[in-house]
C-alpha cells in the first residue's frame, strides 16, 4: 500500500497534487510519502512483537537524512555498509546502539570511525576482515561487538545480480567453516561475539528460501551454543520484495515473514534483528518526468522524457519493471497506445519500457514511474553532466525539497583545472 492515489483526476502524494509540487520544483525529481514510511516501518515492528527486536533500515535503499530521521525518530536502527552512510545515520540523530555495520569491504578508518562514535555491532563477513579488526579495536582499547555473517548456500530465487546467499557470492562465511571462524573470533583480543548474522539476497518474493536459511540458522545457534558462545543476537537481513506490478501477485507480507521467524527461531530466546530496506523505502517514493518530445519510429512510438537512466538505473542495470502511469488521471474508456518509454541520454539502454500500453500523451504531460523510493536516487548519477534531480517529502497537505537540484555552476566548481594546463 502506498499514498500515491488520484483525487478529483490528479495524482496525489498524501494530499497534495504531484503537478503542484512540478511546478515549484520543475522536473524531474522524487517524491517520498512520510505516511508510507511510517506504515512500512511499523508493519514490521508489529509483525516481530512479542519477540524482543530492533528494526534496521538499510541505509542503501534511500539514504536521504530527512527519511532517515523520520525512521529514526520512530524507533528504527540502521544498517550501514560504509563509513558515509554511517555518518548519514549519525547525522540524522540515530544512536551508535542502533547502527549494524554491514558489508564485505569494511576499511580499518571505517572501523576506527564506528568505534569511536559507538555501534551496535559489526556483521563480520571473512576471517581477514575478523583479524583487522581486533587489530583496531586492540589498538583503541575498545571491544567491538560482532556477530558472523554466515552463507547458507540457499538460492533466494531473486535477479543473480542482487542474490547474497550462494556459495559462489562474495558475502559471508560458508557455513561449513563457521564453527572454526567464531572459534577463531573467541581467541582473538578486543573482539565480543554476540551473535550471528545471515542475508541471502534481495527482492524475494517467496517466503521458502527464508525458511531454509533460517532452518540453517537455528541449528548452528545450537551447535555454536554448545560449543561455549554466546548467541543472543540474529540478524536476519532484509530482502523480502515489492510488488513493482499492480498485478494480482504479491509477495508475502510483513506479517507473514514475522510469522515464520517466530516459528523457526523463537523458540532460541534471541534477539532479532532485521534490516529491511526495499520494502519500507519502495512504495514510499515516485520519480516524476515531463514528456518532452513524442517521436514517431517505424515500428514504434517514443515517448522522450526528461528523466534518465543516471536518475533511475534500476530498468537499464536490472531490465527492472516500473508501472509508469500519467499525473493526470486518463479519463475513463480512454484509448491506450503503445510507447517505448526513453530518455535523453545517448544510450540506447537508457530505456525505461517498451511497447507499455499508457494512454495516448503529449509533450508537456507528466508521469510518475511508481516504486521508485528504493534504489532510485541512491543509485543516481551525473552521467552526462546532468544534475541530480530534487527530493521532495511530503506529509499530510505540505511538502519540502529535502534536497535541492544542483545547478551546474556548482557542479563545475567541483572540479579544478591543474595550474600547469
Amino acid at each position: 500500500m502506498d499514498h500515491f492515489l488520484y483525487k478529483n483526476g490528479q495524482l496525489m502524494a498524501e494530499d497534495v497534487a504531484i503537478s503542484d509540487i512540478a511546478a515549484a520544483v520543475g522536473t524531474p525529481f522524487y517524491v517520498y510519502s512520510a505516511a508510507t514510511l511510517t506504515r512500512h516501518y511499523r508493519l514490521f515492528s508489529e509483525a516481530l512483537d512479542p519477540l524482543p527486536h530492533n528494526v534496521c533500515f538499510a541505509i542503501k535503499s534511500l539514504s536521504n537524512l530527512a527519511v532517515l530521521k523520520l525512521l529514526g525518530d520512530l524507533g528504527a536502527g540502521m544498517d550501514v555498509v560504509s563509513g558515509g552512510e554511517y555518518m548519514r545515520a549519525k547525522a540524522a540523530g540515530v544512536p551508535g546502539e542502533r547502527i549494524v555495520f554491514s558489508g564485505v569491504g569494511k576499511t580499518r578508518d571505517e572501523m576506527r570511525l564506528a568505534l569511536t562514535g559507538g555501534v551496535r555491532q559489526f556483521n563480520v563477513e571473512s576471517e581477514p576482515e575478523l583479524l583487522a579488526l581486533s587489530a583496531v579495536a586492540s589498538d583503541m582499547g575498545a571491544v567491538a561487538p560482532i556477530t558472523l555473517r554466515v552463507n547458507p548456500d540457499v538460492d533466494a530465487k531473486t535477479h543473480e545480480k542482487i542474490a547474497t546467499g550462494k556459495k559462489e557470492n562474495k558475502f559471508g562465511i560458508p557455513l561449513s567453516k563457521a564453527r572454526a571462524v567464531y572459534a577463531l573470533a573467541a581467541s582473538l583480543p578486543g573482539l565480543q561475539v554476540v551473535g550471528i548474522d545471515v542475508h541471502i539476497g534481495s527482492q524475494l518474493t517467496d517466503l521458502a528460501p527464508f525458511e531454509a536459511a533460517f532452518e540453517k540458522i537455528a541449528e548452528l545457534t545450537e551447535q555454536l551454543r554448545a560449543d561455549g558462545h554466546t548467541i543472543s543476537r540474529l540478524d536476519l537481513g532484509g530482502g523480502l520484495g515489492i510488488p513493482y506490478t499492480r498485478s494480482n501477485e504479491a509477495p508475502p507480507l510483513p506479517l507473514d515473514y514475522g510469522a515464520l521467524i517466530k516459528r523457526t527461531l523463537g523458540h532460541l530466546g534471541c534477539e532479532i534483528e532485521i534490516e529491511p530496506g526495499r520494502l519500507i523505502s519502495g512504495n514510499s517514493g515516485l520519480l516524476v518526468s515531463e514528456v518532452i518530445y513524442v517521436k514517431e519510429g517505424e515500428d514504434r512510438t517514443f515517448l522522450i522524457v526528461d528523466a534518465a537512466m543516471n536518475d533511475l538505473v534500476r530498468p537499464s542495470m536490472y531490465g527492472a519493471h516500473h508501472d509508469i502511469v500519467p499525473v493526470i488521471e486518463a479519463a475513463a474508456g480512454a484509448a491506450a497506445q503503445d510507447y517505448d518509454v526513453v530518455g535523453p541520454v545517448c544510450e540506447t539502454g537508457d530505456t525505461f519500457a517498451k511497447a507499455r500500453a499508457l494512454p495516448q500523451l503529449g509533450a508537456g504531460e507528466l508521469l510518475a514511474f511508481r516504486s521508485a523510493g528504493a534504489y532510485g536516487a541512491v543509485m543516481a548519477s551525473e552521467y552526462n553532466t546532468r544534475p541530480l534531480v530534487p527530493e521532495v517529502l511530503v506529509q499530510g497537505d505540505h511538502f519540502a525539497v529535502i534536497r535541492a537540484r544542483p545547478t551546474f555552476d556548482e557542479i563545475l566548481k567541483r572540479d579544478s583545472i591543474p595550474a600547469w594546463l
